[in-house]
């Protein structure tokens, strides 16, 4: 206790839970026990003040609300709605070995910033495990005509169940790199019939990442707060230094304060793609899964047969909306029979016609990405997300024809 006094009398530790407790409920937690709820910090220190009466560490809630002192339980979605300004998406790994954790958090990343996100906040939690963060203000204020603010939990559960089977079958291959399914099983005192599924090793009953526990109130442990259990501190970290991750330097005495969890540098709705990608999948199987569509073209379709939404979009977007447009035009190009250099070049080509253009590494990046999985239909023509937003959607002469992009080509070449 005189170690956690000392650690939390520091100003450089008070200010960061201070500012990562902005707009939020906070909790202390005293030992095994949390002290009332709601509350909330407002100066640097009662941190202090609290850490003399026993608090061990902080947690804090994954919503922003507008006063959390105005939380009670018992209290009805359209009240919480009410209060709620924002939600932040929390990703929480939880796995008995450090190094699965690691994988994880490392593919989890690459998933997200796939989908063209860079501001995504990664910390230790404190025990085995990580945390990976996306502030509230990354997504876009609307979705699917639903204020976005109103999307809690379902945009976390939707948006994580999405990531998870993304990474489903790298996660399982890099863990059985280290491991073999029977060693796995016995470092768990479990039968080897328990960590597999469909005569597959499953990853996920060893790694925890469930969606399904994010509810309303919902906390997890601050930001430079000390987890009781280890005498480890919940320290920020960048992605680069995952991999070597020692957990020394979580230590009281080796913690450095300087790096935020959740930064305010963003560019405006950077995850706009995430999120209306997620729902999307999430309305078409209900359970997404990466790799649902197999297809074949034994002759690659021409530009002159592509339908006319594709057209405008070979033609340069004049607004917000690329990295959309880029979704679109590599499943579309790859599902036509186009191979990848074709599809780089001709990429190249239309981000020059672009209002600004995109960065050749992101385009390289996401070719190499998709270059990867199998090949999967471009969003379909019903989704307003992609087309009417982006004002590149058909007449409806032929939007009314047609499922699918695709479709329209492999119609018109039947035609002919």
């Amino acid at each position: 206790m005189n170690n956690i006094l000392k650690y939390y009398s520091r100003k450089d530790v008070q200010n960061q839970i201070l500012m990562a407790s902005k707009n939020r409920e906070i909790a202390a937690k005293y030992n095994d026990n949390f002290g009332k709820r709601p509350d909330i910090i407002q100066f640097e220190n009662d941190i202090l003040e609290l850490a003399r009466k026993g608090a061990t560490s902080f947690h804090i809630s994954v919503e922003h609300w507008s006063n959390p002192l105005d939380l009670k339980p018992g209290m009805s979605k359209k009240q919480l709605d009410d209060l709620r300004m924002g939600w932040d998406l929390l990703i929480d790994i939880d796995c008995k070995f450090i190094d699965y954790s690691k994988i994880a958090a490392r593919l989890l990343i690459e998933a997200i910033e796939f989908h063209g996100i860079k501001n995504i906040g990664l910390k230790f939690s404190g025990n085995r495990s990580f945390h990976i963060g996306i502030p509230f203000n990354s997504f876009p204020k609307v979705v699917n005509n639903i204020s976005t603010n109103l999307l809690f939990p379902d945009g976390i559960k939707v948006i994580v169940y999405y990531l998870k089977n993304m990474i489903r079958n790298h996660l399982a291959e890099e863990i059985l790199k280290i491991n073999t399914v029977n060693e796995i099983a016995s470092s768990l005192n479990k039968q080897k019939n328990d960590i597999m599924e469909n005569n597959s090793f499953n990853p996920f009953s060893i790694v925890l990442i469930d969606e399904m526990l994010v509810s309303s109130r919902h906390m997890y442990r601050s930001p430079y707060s000390v987890n009781e259990k280890t005498g480890l501190v919940s320290i920020p970290i960048k992605y680069s230094q995952i991999k070597n991750f020692k957990l020394s330097s979580a230590k009281i005495d080796n913690v450095d304060s300087s790096m935020k969890f959740l930064n305010d540098n963003l560019e405006k709705d950077e995850a706009s793609h995430l999120i209306i990608q997620a729902f999307d999948s999430f309305k078409k199987n209900k359970e997404p899964k990466i790799n649902r569509f197999e297809i074949q073209v034994k002759d690659k379709i021409s530009i002159d047969r592509f339908p006319p939404c594709i057209t405008k979009c070979l033609e340069g977007i004049k607004s917000d909306g690329r990295k959309r447009v880029l979704f679109i035009l590599i499943n579309f190009l790859r599902s036509a029979g186009w191979n990848i250099d074709e599809i780089e070049n001709l990429l190249k080509e239309w981000n020059k016609k672009n209002y600004e253009p995109l960065k050749e590494s992101y385009i390289s990046s996401q070719i190499k990405w998709h270059k990867s999985q199998s090949i999967k239909l471009p969003p379909n023509c019903a989704n307003e997300s992609y087309y009417k937003d982006l004002g590149i959607k058909c007449p409806d002469n032929i939007c009314n024809r047609v499922k699918n992009p695709i479709n329209y080509s492999l119609r018109f070449k039947r035609s002919q």
